[in-house]
């Protein structure tokens, strides 16, 4: 990708190679040390505030790591949100094994998700961040017939409609043939599979922000921020096969967004949840483009992008506060 973005332009290639280089040079610091695990479903875990409000379920995607959603003390949505008072927990997948290399998207929701919700005394509110956003779609769907309760549904930068990547698909869907028969086997998706698929999205920014980097101050703000989500961005573990092959499949034929993604026996229909719902939807994002979001009658337009309206110097008024109002403004569970 390099080679290919940069043939024209050797001092970019260079400049490139020069901040990939400190990049993976630079001394890393510590971060936010995780809260205690209050509950357990299998692999999955919560971690959270323990606040007396109402409760809320942060639902990452199952790709990266969910520091996103707590990373530093001055970017950690989830302990801003224990700060308003909310019972604020954040889910983390955990680390999937060969065996378990049947488990879907589909399979995540049913039988690790779900049964986790239906631990709660009372309903919680699912907010669900890129793919984790369209999970707590189908779990809001599903939860009553699963025996759980969902008091709402909020969605970050969640795509649904596949078909909005546009002509990207096709990229991913050759880059997905190339690597599909070494993950079969493995019975995994690596990391580096689904970082490829990224990059194909946008190739020239990924070539332009470590040239940025490379222009850096090291010690700055701004350079530690951008080491601490590059880190973020390139780490988490592999996804089990048939969730990477479902989520592929997702990109190439756009079940959700045709209204034939079935869970647990029955299609999901974001208009028809039963509970309250609201998107957020970054006007600017390259990985999740505003293109691909549900279309809620509750549709909240962000002008950042897919890491920025969750972690960005206005996520706090942007995103952030719109949330908790959101949730905040529920009718009570009856």
């Amino acid at each position: 990708m390099l080679r290919s973005e940069t043939a024209k332009d050797p001092a970019r290639r260079a400049a490139a190679l020069l901040g990939l280089a400190r990049y993976q040079a630079a001394r890393r610091e510590h971060g936010l040390p995780p809260l205690k695990e209050v509950r357990r479903h299998g692999r999955v875990t919560l971690r959270g505030t323990a606040g007396e409000g109402t409760p809320v379920v942060l639902v990452p995607s199952l790709i990266n790591p969910p520091a996103v959603l707590d990373l530093s003390e001055d970017r950690s949505l989830l302990r801003w949100l224990g700060a308003q008072g909310f019972a604020a927990w954040l889910l983390d997948w955990g680390e999937p094994v060969p065996a378990e290399r049947d488990l879907s998207v589909t399979g995540h929701v049913e039988s690790l998700l779900l049964p986790l919700l239906a631990t709660f005394d009372r309903p919680p509110v699912l907010v669900g961040y890129c793919l984790g956003g369209t999970m707590a779609l189908a779990a809001a769907a599903r939860a009553r017939v699963a025996g759980a309760q969902v008091a709402g549904v909020a969605t970050m930068a969640a795509p649904w409609k596949f078909e909005g990547y546009g002509p990207a698909r096709d990229a991913i869907a050759a880059m997905w043939r190339g690597a599909q028969p070494t993950c079969e086997a493995l019975g995994l998706v690596p990391m580096e599979v689904l970082q490829a698929g990224f990059w194909q999205l946008d190739p020239a920014r990924t070539i332009a922000k470590f040239e940025a980097f490379g222009r850096m101050d090291p010690d700055s703000a701004q350079a530690k921020a951008f080491i601490r989500l590059e880190d973020w961005s390139n780490a988490g573990a592999p996804l089990t096969y048939a969730a990477g092959a479902e989520l592929f499949a997702m990109i190439a034929d756009d079940a959700p967004g045709r209204g034939m993604w079935r869970v647990g026996g029955d299609t999901v229909d974001p208009a028809a949840l039963g509970v309250p719902a609201v998107e957020f939807v970054s006007t600017t994002d390259r990985i999740v483009p505003a293109a691909t979001a549900a279309g809620l009658p509750d549709h909240r337009d962000i002008a950042s992008g897919h890491v920025g309206m969750i972690v960005g110097g206005r996520a706090r008024a942007t995103l952030w506060q719109p949330l908790a109002d959101w949730i905040a403004a529920l009718p009570s569970p009856t």
